[in-house]
């Protein structure tokens, strides 16, 4: 059975039960509503709440002070299970148990239904909602290029290497530091010619007797 809750400022909160049969439930300061509340902001003839399909609105009867939601006026509020309502000063509070939800959202179960759209907020979520990321996919090896790079480097660190050597022999001698190595390639060197060899010794004369 739906459950009202009526809680008026100061005072202890009142609890109705209504079946789900019931089309229309009336609320006011007069007596012969099916809920009377005593409080001096609620009109006589305040509002109705009223079955619809699938699903209940609270109504407002041309009210002096009004029902709100989040603090704004309405003329129609949809009633889902935990709603809060103002009726002037008073708290209107909604409730349904698990099977009235889910007989309700059979009723109407589209988008027009607040019942309808509450349960399926609440329904866990399938397999097939769950987001499949991509697969990441590994990086492909890249060692020929790096060695292409290395290589080129000291190509490029060599000459630079062989351009400064140049420029400074240039700049300490005079002269081209290419030339001086083709001359330095041409140049032979001839041995000296070795020292003449010392003559054999020969034995002393006899001395004659």
């Amino acid at each position: 059975m739906p459950r009202v809750t009526i809680t008026v400022p100061e005072k202890n909160a009142q609890p109705y039960r209504f079946q789900l049969d019931r089309q229309s439930v009336y609320l006011g300061r007069g007596s012969d509503n099916d809920i009377a509340i005593d409080c001096g902001s609620v009109s006589v003839k305040h509002a109705e709440m009223r079955r619809v399909e699938g699903g209940y609105e609270l109504r407002d009867l041309g009210s002096t002070n009004g029902i709100k939601l989040d603090g704004g006026r309405c003329e129609v509020i949809p009633l889902r299970s935990g709603i809060s309502v103002k009726l002037g000063d008073v708290a209107f509070d909604f409730q349904l148990s698990e099977e009235e939800r889910a007989a309700l959202a059979r009723e109407k179960p589209d988008s027009e239904s607040p019942i309808a759209q509450e349960t399926q907020e609440t329904l866990p979520a399938g397999p097939s909602s769950k987001v499949r990321r991509p697969r990441e996919e590994p990086a492909e090896p890249t060692g020929g290029g790096g060695f292409w790079m290395i290589l080129w480097f000291l190509v490029l660190a060599a000459a630079a290497f062989g351009a400064g050597m140049a420029v400074r022999f240039q700049k300490d001698t005079g002269g081209s530091l290419r030339d001086a190595i083709k001359s330095k390639s041409h140049t032979v060197t001839v041995p000296a010619p070795a020292a003449p060899a010392a003559p054999a010794a020969t034995p002393d004369a006899a001395a004659p007797e």
